[in-house]
Parts: structure tokens; C-alpha cells; sequence
């Protein structure tokens, strides 16, 4: 692969993951199965590893979990809540064992415990009370969720008597059992609410309501299973799990201490038929070094420890017939194929419907009309047809061929090179992109316009009250005629154009996001708006202007040359203007406190004790210092916290690059 070519993929694969994790972490809303997510991360870290000066500096190979939702109070970790390296083989399990004796020896245990797919909470406990519960956020901070936590009646409020300290933190797992699950979405469905995809998708979902009563209705469960104290209190893991059940906490009996990988490999190989006997779900079995003193000894890379490993089960397959393809149209113009399948059950549903994701993978399968196919409902959400049975195909069955026309308007599909997706270039004119586009702009993650959901947004498309974004902006001049409409309310329509009106003072790259460039994502759009400032100089920027930007590649800038080259778009943005919107960045006043930095350019990776990283940047700026985004021969100072990523401390020893900590920089700034 050629440095151009593997510069393109990582930059793919990291806006791609990012995604997802938000979807995964944020949403609730995942739309790839954890199979694919795993192989696409470890090709990413692959190419970071083999062209480090490429990689992000907030890559997923580095983050863990999402971001941190506005709802609730950002808390910091007092102790990282890492993510767990995972295989879903066990010759990779026998190397990680052969790692960890390479290691520390012959002499040691794993503690082998059933990985519970649902939501990672951390729990601190002050005097036996339950004082604060914080989901994983990003690893380093997130969301306090203490009052919907109180409302678990397997997590104890306050512990009885007990010998257990004053203060500590416990970690574990909050889930929803199947039955509660079942009988709670066919309460949504019959309500005309959108169903959860699964049991953890709808105990993600419950633990970001605001209303706690609400929550108090949804019976979740919660299995705790690790303990963090300032002093040590026990000497292996496996102790301490019999610890913290004497003392009232919900820990899985279906734990077993192994003395050997063979051990290990056992009660893998009894889970994996036996999980389905469970009233909840598990997606694989979890093994840990047992004594502490050896995982100290071990130690951590820049994401996982390197004394646990989780190992993750295969998804359940089923055979069922292939009955029809259909085809989607996206915000983008993107057509994807889904097969329409003969009900089949399958992992607890049943499945009607399948990804069949572009037209290369129509050809990879070499799928038939009425084909039996093979049904893969991987990570328990988007089941995908994995193969074909083709000692079942009909006689005479004809071959699968991808659409040449758009299905919703009739337009020539194109295929740009290089690129797996056909797209209908009729975006100004084809319904489902119009409507798809509009329904991007006012998300939570764009405009985040309250009281004009997706619903709302295509009922008032066909009726002719919005066919672009802008016309978003003239619906207050229409109330009248949305009054005699069903279900618009004075109220509702209030509220929506209340949520409208406000939606005027986001800022430029909320708003440039929710434009729905093709491949401008929020990462994107925000390293647009910091470079250019306003739109007038973003749209007059050349291709070469463009890719002049960090991390922004040729096909992003084609993109946004194509689109700012249109003239509706060119129209449309003007009559945005005229409305109010922002198209100018915000531009925040640095003031200044010292000198002592001036001339000097520092680089922040790692996470820190005393400080979030914003506020060491802040404290740099504020003393004439300058943030670089990347290291480079122009760099005077790596400010290193812990679990700093291994390419960017690689690469500052490389070029010789003074590595400083966060004492040494409020050092700098004191003298």
C-alpha cells in the first residue's frame, strides 16, 4: 500500500470509527455489529503502526468508549475505566497466555468471568453510602447518572455492617433481563414508539433519562465485578469478589478461579451453549490475571491492560430464503441494498430483513433470486447475510444485479472510482435525500432543533412545507396553515418554532455539519471552521487550499469543492445568511496572564491528574504558548500524562522531542 493510499485509509477508517463509537456510546443506536467494528480497528491500528505519522491524535485505537452526552454532569474518573483487549480466537487466547508467562512466570491464576452486554458503570461508595454512579463516558470523564442508579434494587444504597473502607469505587455492568425487555418494547411498539435493537441498547437508553420515576419503571439489573481502593485491602481479584458479595453487592455466581489456559478455554467452551439459558445476554467470557501484584506488574498499553483479555463469541447463524432486494436512498445519495427474507428466528427475533451493504457484496456473495442464504445477527443487532447455500440454488435462478436508476427517483446511479457505493446524484430532486438531508440537519448532533423530529420533517415534506433546509426558517411565517393540520397543536407548533428561532445561535461548525457535505463529519467541519473562520473564505478555498488543511484529504476537499461549485447550494446558504445563521467562527479572546511560554509550541497527549487536557491548553495560551496538532520537527515540548499514545511517544523520541510532565509545565509557568 502506497503512503498516499494508506493516508486515505486511515483517515476513512477514523472518521468511520468515530462514528460508530458515538452511535455505540452516546445513542445507544449502534449500526454495525462488534465483528466488523473489531476488524476495522485492528486494521486501523495496523496502518497507524506502520505509518504512525498519519495517525489521529484522538484515535479510536487510543479512546475509549464515546463522548459525554449535555444531559448530566461531566465527572472525572479518579481511576481511567479502560476497555478490554478482545479476540475472538483461541489460539490468540494461547498467545496472550504465552505473553503474560513470557511475563511474569509459570506461577499464576486467571479468574474467568461472563462478559455482560450492557452498560459499564462505576460506582463510589463514601462511609457505606452510594454517593456518586458515572457511566464510561470517553474513559477519562462521564455522565453522573446517580439518580437513575438508585433506582436499581440489586445496587445497595447504603451497606450494612461490614469490613469494608471508608471510601472506594466499584465497578460493573448495568443490564436489562430479556423478559423485561420483551414486555417493554411490545409496550413501545403498541405505543407507536421506535423498538430497541436489544436488551443493552434499551438499558443504555434508560440511563440517560432525565426523569428517574421514568427509570424506576424500567427494571434493570447490575452485576459488579472489580474493586478500586486507595490502599490495597486484598492481594487477588478473586478475593475481592468474595469481599464485595459479603458485603451486599450483586456479583455473578457464574465465576470460576482457573489454574491453566486449558482451564480458561473450558469454561469458554461451556458458555458458549449454556448462555442462552441465561435470562440475560453475554457476548463472550472475560480473564484476568487473579493477583494483583502480578497485574501491577504487567501494567497497561496506551487503552488496555495488559493482564485481561476478553474473548468474544461468534454470532448465532441461521439458514432461511432470500425473497426479494430492495434498495434505501440516503442522505448522501448512497443506495444500499437490504434482502427481504423469509421470517426466520434468530439469536431471540425474528428476522425479516438484512444488510446487503453495496453492490460488491452482492457480487462477493453471488447471490441468486430466492437463494437459502445464511443469517448472521452479529453483536445481537443488524443481522447480514454472511453466505449462500448454493447446492439449494433453483435451477434457472437469475443472478442478483445491483440497480442502474435511483429507486425513489428514477435518475442514473453513478459510482465514483475507488469507492464501493453508488450514489443518486440527484440531490436537490430525490425525496429520500431531501428528506434524509433536513432530518440531519435538525439531529441532536447538528442543529439539535427541539419539538422537529423525523416524523415531523417528513410529514411537513409531503405536504410542501419544506423541500430545502431553509425553508425550515420560513415556517413561522405558516403557523396558521399548520394548525389545521392533525397533531400540530398551538403548543407543539410553539415549541417547534420556539426550537427553530433558537437553532440561530449555533455556531458556525454546527452548522456546517448539518449542511450534510458528503464526508464532512463533525470532526471535519470543526477543522474547517478553525482554519477558515467564515464561509466566504471556505468557499472560495481551492483544492490545493483545502488539502492544505490538517487531516483534510482530497476526496473531502473534491467534496466540498463540488458542493460550494453549485449553484442552489450557493442560493440556499445566502438565504441561510439572511435568516441569521452563523457563518462566522467563534473566535475566543486568549488573555493573556504572562509571557513566560512566548516562542515556545507544545504538544498534549495522555490523561492528567490535576488537569483535563482543555485546561492545560487553556493555561499554555493564557501564558503566550502555542498547541501544535501533531508532532513535528517545529515542536519544543511533549507535555506526556498517563496512557499516552505509543505512535506519539514514538515519534517524539525519534526526533528527540524533551518529554515534560504536567508538574514540569506548571513549573514553567511558576518561575
Amino acid at each position: 500500500m502506497s503512503p498516499i493510499v494508506a493516508k486515505e485509509r486511515i483517515e476513512s477508517l477514523t472518521a468511520e470509527l468515530k462514528q460508530h463509537n458515538y452511535n455505540y456510546y452516546v445513542l445507544a443506536q449502534p449500526t454495525i455489529t462488534d465483528y466488523d467494528f473489531d476488524q476495522k480497528l485492528r486494521e486501523l491500528t495496523d496502518l497507524e503502526k506502520e505509518y504512525p505519522e498519519y495517525a489521529d491524535p484522538e484515535s479510536p485505537t487510543l479512546k475509549v468508549g464515546g463522548e459525554v452526552t449535555k444531559e448530566f454532569q461531566t465527572v472525572k474518573h479518579r481511576w481511567p475505566m479502560l476497555s478490554l483487549g478482545n479476540t475472538y480466537s483461541e489460539q490468540e487466547l494461547i498467545d496472550f497466555d504465552q505473553r503474560i508467562r513470557k511475563a511474569i512466570g509459570d506461577n499464576f491464576q486467571y479468574v474467568c468471568e461472563l462478559k455482560f452486554d450492557g452498560l459499564s458503570m462505576s460506582m463510589t461508595y463514601e462511609q457505606g453510602k452510594l454517593v456518586r454512579a458515572v457511566t464510561r463516558g470517553n474513559g477519562v470523564e462521564g455522565d453522573d447518572v446517580t439518580t437513575n442508579v438508585r433506582t436499581i434494587h440489586s445496587v445497595p444504597k447504603r451497606l450494612g455492617t461490614g469490613n469494608y473502607p471508608d471510601f472506594f469505587e466499584i465497578r460493573g455492568e448495568v443490564l436489562m433481563h430479556r423478559k423485561a425487555f420483551e414486555r417493554l418494547n411490545n409496550e413501545r411498539i403498541e405505543g407507536g414508539e421506535i423498538a430497541y435493537a436489544n436488551p443493552r441498547n434499551f438499558a443504555s437508553g434508560t440511563m440517560k433519562l432525565q426523569d428517574s420515576a421514568e427509570v424506576a419503571k424500567r427494571p434493570l439489573d447490575c452485576f459488579l465485578y472489580f474493586l478500586y481502593t486507595d490502599k490495597p485491602l486484598f492481594k487477588t481479584h478473586w478475593d475481592s469478589l468474595q469481599a464485595v458479595k459479603s458485603w451486599g453487592f450483586h456479583v455473578s455466581e457464574h465465576t470460576r478461579l482457573c489454574s491453566s489456559i486449558q482451564d480458561a478455554l473450558a469454561f469458554i467452551n461451556e458458555w458458549e451453549e449454556k448462555r442462552f439459558n441465561l435470562s440475560f445476554d453475554i457476548d463472550g467470557i472475560v480473564l484476568k490475571v487473579n493477583n494483583y501484584a502480578q497485574q501491577e506488574e504487567l501494567g497497561f498499553t496506551a487503552k488496555v491492560p495488559r493482564w485481561a483479555i476478553s474473548y468474544k463469541y461468534k454470532a448465532e447463524q441461521v439458514e432461511t430464503e432470500l425473497l426479494d432486494v430492495e434498495y434505501n436512498v440516503g442522505r448522501t445519495g448512497a443506495v444500499t441494498p437490504v434482502a427481504i427474507l423469509k421470517p426466520v428466528l434468530l439469536a431471540g427475533t425474528t428476522v425479516k430483513r438484512a444488510t446487503l451493504h453495496n453492490a460488491n457484496e452482492i457480487l462477493r456473495l453471488n447471490l441468486h433470486e430466492g437463494d437459502s442464504v445464511y443469517v448472521e445477527k452479529g453483536g445481537e443487532i443488524i443481522p447480514k447475510i454472511i453466505s449462500v447455500n448454493e447446492a439449494k440454488r433453483k435451477p434457472g435462478a437469475q443472478p442478483v444485479t445491483y440497480l442502474t436508476t435511483c429507486p425513489s427517483c428514477g435518475t442514473p446511479l453513478e459510482r465514483k472510482p475507488g469507492e464501493a457505493a453508488f450514489y443518486c446524484p440527484n440531490d436537490e430532486g430525490c425525496p429520500p435525500q431531501i428528506v434524509s438531508r433536513m432530518q440531519h440537519f435538525v439531529s441532536r448532533r447538528a442543529m439539535n432543533i427541539d419539538g422537529l423530529g423525523d416524523e415531523t420533517i417528513e410529514t411537513l415534506y409531503n405536504k410542501g412545507f419544506l423541500n430545502h433546509i431553509s425553508d425550515i426558517y420560513i415556517l413561522k411565517d405558516k403557523a396558521d396553515e399548520l394548525k389545521q393540520m392533525d397533531r400540530f397543536g398551538e403548543k407543539s407548533i410553539t415549541n417547534m418554532l420556539k426550537g427553530i428561532e433558537q437553532s440561530k445561535l449555533m455556531p458556525f461548525e454546527k452548522v456546517l455539519f448539518g449542511l450534510g457535505i458528503r464526508y464532512v463529519g463533525e470532526t471535519v467541519a470543526r477543522k474547517l471552521v478553525a482554519h477558515f473562520k467564515t464561509l466566504d473564505r471556505l468557499k472560495a478555498a481551492t483544492l490545493e487550499e483545502l488539502t492544505a488543511v490538517e487531516e483534510i484529504g482530497e476526496r473531502i476537499a473534491q467534496s466540498l469543492v463540488e458542493y460550494f461549485s453549485g449553484t442552489i447550494h450557493h442560493e440556499e446558504l445566502e438565504k441561510l445568511r439572511l435568516q441569521g445563521l452563523q457563518f462566522v467562527a467563534e473566535i475566543q479572546e486568549v488573555v493573556l496572564q504572562s509571557d513566560k511560554l512566548t516562542g515556545k509550541t507544545f504538544v498534549i497527549s495522555g490523561v492528567f491528574e490535576k488537569h483535563s487536557r482543555e485546561e492545560l491548553k487553556e493555561l499554555i495560551e493564557q501564558n503566550g504558548g502555542k498547541i501544535l496538532s501533531s508532532i513535528s520537527t517545529k515542536l519544543n515540548y511533549l507535555v506526556a500524562g498517563d496512557n499516552m499514545g505509543p505512535s506519539k511517544l514514538e515519534k517524539a523520541n525519534k526526533l528527540n522531542i524533551p518529554m515534560i510532565s504536567e508538574d514540569d509545565l506548571l513549573k514553567m509557568i511558576e518561575e
